[in-house]
Parts: structure tokens; sequence; C-alpha cells
């Protein structure tokens, strides 16, 4: 080629060390080359390409990037450790509650202070307090006492109502009467065992009459025993009377159960329902068993009957 005959370059002259002037001429050769090929080109119908000056391509900065992103991250870390602190103190906080005076707090059961200008004179009376005299004191006691034993008293006698019992009737406690004695029945079927039968064991009278008759008292008088269980007697109720001057008693045995209605202590009328008809207690048959006791001696019942 023409360039390869043009070369000025030897063999020799190749491996010769390079100077600065050869450079120059070499770099001036190869534009030279260039420029001839390009002309060419030209002529034959190729298009030439434009040489322009190689300029340098911006690469894109890498050192912004990474700017960014290292900010991005700090402000993320800063804000989940703000959220970190704030949310549980945050959570702990109560908002104030309005502020509660002294006056508030002594509307409830607070004591309270009274000043001088609400004070008013009150004057002392016997009654307006208690006297502590060791004499007051004692009558407390005595009345307090006797209060126990009133409640005793009433205890026991409720007792008596419910199970049955007996009281002692002193005298003065009696109403005072006078003339015969009522018959407790009205109905009587018959007599069948009369006082001192039976070999002169039979203490009463023996009134015959059908069930749950009513029996009555025979005169005014006070309720000394009333029982559901009284052995022989069965179901009975005793009452004790003062008929012209004497202590007189009365039995009524052999009650029906359930139908007594007095009580130990209570005070009766001549002819009042005390109980039934029955056959409790040593009994074959339903019958009043009457008894009359003269200042505590049993006596025939006939001689007191009118």
């Amino acid at each position: 080629m023409a360039d390869e005959e043009n070369s000025t370059e030897s063999p020799q002259d190749a491996n010769a060390p390079l100077t600065a002037a050869d450079g120059a001429s070499r770099a001036a050769a190869r534009k030279a080359s260039a420029r001839r090929f390009l002309r060419r080109s030209g002529s034959a119908g190729i298009p030439a390409k434009t040489v322009t000056a190689s300029t340098p391509v911006a690469r894109k900065s890498t050192r912004g990037t990474r700017g960014a992103v290292r900010s991005v991250v700090t402000i993320a870390a800063v804000t989940g450790l703000v959220a970190t602190v704030a949310i549980p103190a945050y959570a702990a906080w109560q908002p104030e509650t309005e502020t509660t005076t002294l006056q508030q707090l002594a509307e409830d059961g607070a004591q309270t202070l009274v000043v001088a200008s609400e004070v008013e004179d009150a004057g002392f009376t016997r009654d307006s307090y208690s006297a502590t005299t060791p004499e007051e004191i004692e009558k407390k006691k005595a009345e307090e006492a006797a209060v126990a034993r009133a409640k005793a008293v009433a205890a026991s006698a409720a007792a008596t109502a419910s199970s049955g019992g007996s009281t002692v009737v002193e005298p003065a406690a009696i109403p005072s009467g006078s003339g015969a004695l009522g018959w407790p029945l009205t109905n009587i079927s018959s007599i069948s065992d009369r006082f001192g039968a039976r070999g002169g064991t039979h203490n009463g009278l023996d009134m015959l009459a059908p069930a749950m008759s009513p029996i009555y008292a025979s005169a005014d008088g006070v309720v000394s025993v009333s029982t559901e269980g009284g052995g022989g007697y069965g179901v009975h109720v005793k009452i004790e009377h003062v008929i012209d001057g004497q202590r007189v008693s009365t039995l009524y045995a052999h009650m029906s159960y359930g139908t007594r209605a007095v009580q130990a202590g209570q005070t009766v009328k001549k002819g009042q329902v005390i109980g039934g008809v029955g056959s409790t207690g040593f009994s074959s048959a339903n019958h009043v068993h009457f008894e009359v006791f003269v200042n505590n001696m049993k006596v025939n019942p006939e001689g007191w009957l009118g």
C-alpha cells in the first residue's frame, strides 16, 4: 500500500529508542494517513464519517446518590427513636384533674371548723345532760336487771305455752268466787266411775262424751298446769280457784291431743272452753276425768257441782 510504501521507517528504526521528535512525526503521519483514507473513501462513494474530537462521557455521579440514601436512613432511625421514647411517655400521661379546694374536701364527712361568728349561746337544763353519780348508776343497774328478769320470765312462759307445763299460782292472784262449780261438759253420755270406785283408788268423776266435745272451766281462776304429756292423766289442764274463801283446784284429764286452749299462768272465766274430750293417758274411752282439790286435798267432785 501507498502508506506502507511512503513509510520512512526502516527495520533498524523500529527497535531504536523513541524520542519526542519521533513521536510527533509519527502522530503527524497518522493524521496524514487518515486524511488520505477519508479522501479516498469520499471519492469511492462511501459516506465519510465526521470525526470529532472525542469528549469525555459524563459519568453519573454515585456520590450524590449515596449521600441521599444515607440521609433517608438517618431520618428514619431518628424518627423510630423518637417514637420509641415518646409513645410510652404519652400513654403514661394523664390529664390534670381539676384542682380540688379544701372547702370541697370538707363537704364529704370531713371535720369542719366553726368560727366564732357561728357560735350560738345555748343554755343548759337538767335534762340536757345525764348524771353519773354512784346512786344513779346503781339504780340504772337495778332497772337493767329487772328488765333481764322480765325477759327471762317471758321466755319461760313462751316455752311453756309451746310445750305445756305448770306454774305456781299464788292465792292473791286467784279470782274470788262463790257457789257451786259448773259442770265441765254439757253433753254427758253417762258417768262410768265415781269418786272412790275401784276399791277406793278412783279419786275423780268420769264423764263419758263424744270425742272432741268442748270442755269448760268450772269457775273463774288461773291455769296452773297445761300439758300434752301428763302420764296417766294424758293431756290435761288444772285450774286454781278461790270459792267462798277456800282454795279450790279443778283438773280435767284425758283431753285430745292439740285441743288445749289455755296455757299455764292464764286467767280464765267460768264456762270458757279449755280443751276437747279425748282418750289420752290411762284411758279406754272418750271421757273427762274430773277431779276437785280443796286446800290441795282431793274431794268428791259431786259435792261441789251445782
